[in-house]
């Protein structure tokens, strides 16, 4: 009855929508069914135009199902009605060409400019202990600290919009904004840019906003919670407050799984992009070809597996591996041998000591020690409401601390510090030196954060200057 899209969909950034999606009550009685549309026809405007749209009957957690429901959006339909030369027209301006030809967007390095930074608020009693009231502390520390070097927007529901408010300094934007939580680097737009050269001669960058598809770390089975209907609109909600063009892809990937150096080289994790409950249908040739064509990379350099404990994300790399520069990366170490976490690393070190980047340069790697392993504690757990609706927060679980999971903004880096003395000194000391033009801001509790799933560059996103 209906044709399943079984290629990966290549549209230009600015000009191309995928359907966007809605929460629906649930008049339905199947279970975690899977509807794939058929594609839009093969000719608007004599392009190509591919779209994919699905619905996810139910979530069977305690007989509560959640029905999300993704439809083309009316702009698809109103596009096909424009004349050609309307068409040609704004594609020109954009910089957009043929549908499915590279259009020289690419993800710049995190460590250039950035016209602010974006983060979520965190409110859901079923993976924040004490109804997010500790973690809604430190959110707002990072904020702040991140807002001395860079302007800074926090996302809040209507219901926490007035806390969030209360909470954060007068000169940080607060905008009211729904989302099912607050991981603003796996749900929010993968900002790309473009230098256009003018009539005059000039370049002139653009800006536009890669919205992924999301399916809550793993979908309905290993997912982190049932109903993402909402984290699923937050990308284009932030697109459209800036005007800033949405480039809809149909591949599932999360922000915190890719880190670029701006020249054209991309880390990621075989663990978590090969995952089966990402993107089953796609090979790791298709895989890289879509980070190639829609990242502006030419290289994709995969390590074997994520951080130890790292459960929640499948092993993403902004925990494991990070770029300092072009041809440096920081890697999550132990010299504990009877860590689990030493094989990792030393898989890793040994895979990127044998490589080279996108330009043939060596990697200089440096080592970033995460802390004495972290467990969580009794009344921590006890502390979050545990039900069907999310993954349940055990205590004794190892917690994915790692100091590589920080933010670079402009000037500084802003740091996690878990309360180990010890190891806590040493991150500073070493992110002192691999950027020496950045002040190191250490942010304390930050095992609020981790807590919940996450860390400082987990729950940030950043937006470029242009």
């Amino acid at each position: 009855m209906f044709k399943s899209l079984t290629q990966p969909v290549r549209a230009p950034p600015v000009n191309y929508t995928l359907p966007a999606a809605m929460a629906m009550p649930n008049p339905f009685s199947l279970s975690c069914a899977k509807v794939r549309w058929p594609p839009l026809p093969t000719s608007i405007s004599g392009r190509r135009q591919d779209s994919l749209s699905s619905i996810h009957f139910g979530c069977d957690h305690s007989n509560r199902r959640v029905l999300t429901l993704l439809c083309m959006s009316i702009s698809e339909i109103e596009k096909a009605k424009k004349s050609e030369k309307e068409q040609e027209r704004e594609e020109a301006a954009m910089g957009v060409a043929e549908v499915g030809e590279p259009l020289g967007f690419h993800m710049p390095a995190e460590w250039e400019p950035h016209s602010h930074c974006w983060i979520g608020w965190p409110e859901r009693c079923d993976n924040w202990r004490e109804n997010a009231v500790h973690a809604q502390r430190v959110f707002a520390r990072v904020a702040s600290a991140i807002s001395a070097f860079e302007p800074v927007t926090v996302c809040a529901s209507s219901s926490q919009w007035e806390n969030a408010r209360s909470q954060l300094p007068k000169h940080i934007r607060v905008i009211e904004l729904s989302m099912n939580d607050s991981w603003f680097r796996d749900i929010g737009p993968t900002f790309v840019v473009r230098r256009n050269p003018s009539k005059s001669g000039d370049a002139q960058q653009l800006i536009a906003g890669i919205d992924w598809a999301f399916n809550s770390w793993g979908g309905v089975e290993d997912g982190c919670y049932c109903d993402w209907s909402l984290d699923l609109l937050v990308a284009r909600k932030i697109l459209e407050i800036e005007k800033i063009p949405r480039f809809s892809h149909s591949m599932v990937l999360e922000g915190g799984s890719i880190h670029v150096d701006g020249e054209g080289t991309c880390l990621t994790t075989e663990e978590c992009l090969l995952n089966q409950n990402r993107n089953p249908h796609l090979s790791k040739n298709q895989i890289e070809d879509e980070l190639k064509a829609y990242l502006g990379v030419r290289k994709v350099i995969w390590l074997p597996r994520g951080l130890y404990g790292d459960d929640d994300t499948n092993g993403h790399i902004d925990n494991m591996c990070c770029f300092v520069r072009p041809g440096v990366v920081l890697l999550s170490w132990t010299d504990d041998e009877s860590d689990p976490q030493y094989e990792r690393s030393v898989e890793a070190y040994s895979l990127l000591s044998s490589t080279t980047d996108a330009n043939n340069r060596k990697f200089e790697i440096i080592k970033l020690h995460v802390p004495g392993p972290l467990y969580m504690a009794e009344e921590e757990a006890a502390g979050v409401s545990q039900d069907d609706e999310a993954k349940h927060r055990l205590p004794g679980t190892r917690l994915a601390a790692s100091y590589v999971n920080f933010y670079i903004a402009n000037g500084a880096i802003i740091a996690p510090q878990f309360g180990d003395k010890k190891w806590d000194d040493e991150a500073v000391r070493v992110l002192s030196k691999a950027f020496p033009h950045h002040k190191v801001v250490g942010i304390e509790g930050s095992r609020e954060i981790v807590l919940g799933g996450g860390n400082i560059h987990c729950i940030t996103q950043q937006q470029p200057a242009i």
